[in-house]
């Protein structure tokens, strides 16, 4: 049975809560890297405390994610998926709201603080939790399809944002991306029906009358249960990670490449911005040639060639040019090379969602947000250490005392990880 051929089971109101979401999340991108510049060191192309405060910042979410995904993955085995993504989509909307206020530097730092604090629990919480209800609701056999088209909702939400940020002011980047996220928050509550694997394990962590205080969940009555206890322990997670030698180097893969991932994020645009002098709207022209052909990739071809050559060979071809088009980078001599670069998406973008798909194989119907959030807990633990790893070597390379003048080099050093992540 093809992707295409599967009844989607009411997927498409999840696809567009995450299009919405992603929407609002993304669209602000393109925008941070000078709200920050011009609080930190107004009138500059080059600062240092700006990629240090980042990789700061980015640090401390990846270790407050390492312990909050695998919490919310696994609570939304429990209490379904539904009441889950409820948190990431309504805390969101506080941090873009603040900015939508103002972005003087005092405003700065208390945006600075509370995204810091919310990311801590939300970042990618809502896409962990996503991947977990389209494996509630398509079999085995089209299910990488259908996570690469999941991917592929995203990329065309960040397409769709960062083309809008393009051709609005800043001010009004931030207001427009606040009401979006209110949107689907609301689009969430009204419009998602949960996905509920087990009747018997499964109950609404705010009770609305239909379970009665007598029902027994495991020896339980719902009184008794206390969502906190059912964090998986460390133990859990290990013996998890162990349970197969497929799960094993899936959660190897996942740890290197999303290693790279976040040292390109972090790095990426305050090395094209000293280096060529790129503002707002360059940043937002190279997302968008990205996310163009990254979408097109998911949604077109990714359903037809993950059943051709398999997931595992399609996870080698994504790993490599995501290695490749990092060392492009590295290498950029010219300002149209990042551009050309951006292209490689189209085949780096199978690597995530073919990953995910191979984990949620590996487990049975009950344990897929428990298996997603170990999963989002390892890419979180690499959140933690890549800015550590390489923030400090981006901004000495950019700065006027650099060992030696190569400005890419920390981008050819995380270029290197994920090429890791392949062998």
């Amino acid at each position: 049975m093809s992707v295409m051929d599967y009844k989607w089971s009411g997927l498409h109101h999840l696809f567009m809560t995450m299009f919405l979401h992603s929407f609002a999340t993304y669209m602000v991108i393109p925008a941070i890297t000078d709200i920050t510049m011009s609080a930190l060191c107004p009138g500059r192309d080059e600062c240092s405390l700006a990629i240090y405060l980042t990789g700061f910042q980015e640090a401390i979410i990846g270790l407050g994610t390492l312990v909050t995904m695998p919490l919310m993955g696994n609570l939304s085995d429990k209490y379904g998926r539904k009441s889950l993504l409820m948190v990431p989509m309504t805390l969101t909307i506080i941090p873009l709201g603040i900015l939508a206020y103002s972005r003087t530097r005092k405003f700065f730092y208390v945006y600075y603080v509370f995204r810091t604090l919310i990311a801590m629990v939300c970042e990618g919480t809502a896409h962990c939790i996503a991947f977990a209800y389209v494996a509630d609701n398509v079999p085995e056999g089209p299910r990488a399809a259908a996570f690469g088209i999941m991917s592929g909702i995203g990329s065309a939400a960040f397409v769709c944002g960062t083309l809008t940020t393009r051709f609005l002011s800043t001010s009004l980047t931030f207001q427009v991306a606040a009401t979006v996220a209110l949107l689907a928050a609301v689009y969430l509550k009204v419009f998602l029906k949960d996905s509920i694997i087990d009747d018997s394990l499964s109950v609404p962590i705010i009770s609305n009358g239909k379970l009665s205080a007598s029902t027994k969940i495991e020896g339980q009555s719902v009184r008794d249960v206390q969502p906190f206890k059912t964090m998986p322990s460390l133990k859990d997670m290990v013996s998890l990670l162990r349970s197969s030698p497929t799960f094993t180097q899936a959660a190897i893969v996942a740890f290197f490449s999303n290693l790279a991932d976040f040292g390109l994020h972090g790095s990426i645009m305050y090395y094209l911005k000293a280096k060529f002098h790129f503002d707002k709207n360059q940043f937002a022209d190279l997302m968008v040639i990205s996310g163009v052909a990254g979408t097109i990739s998911q949604l077109l071809f990714m359903p037809i060639l993950a059943p051709a050559i398999g997931e595992a060979r399609l996870l080698s071809v994504g790993l490599l040019f995501s290695g490749l088009h990092m060392f492009v980078y590295s290498i950029a001599w010219s300002s149209w090379v990042p551009y050309a670069a951006a292209m490689f998406s189209i085949l780096f973008v199978f690597a995530q969602p073919c990953m995910r798909s191979i984990v949620s194989k590996q487990v049975g119907p009950c344990e897929q947000g428990k298996a997603q959030g170990c999963i989002s807990g390892l890419c979180s633990f690499a959140h933690a250490v890549s800015p550590l790893a390489f923030s400090p070597l981006t901004a000495l390379f950019l700065s006027e005392k650099a060992p030696f003048s190569f400005p890419g080099f920390s981008i050819m050093c995380i270029g290197f990880a994920s090429v890791r992540a392949l062998i």
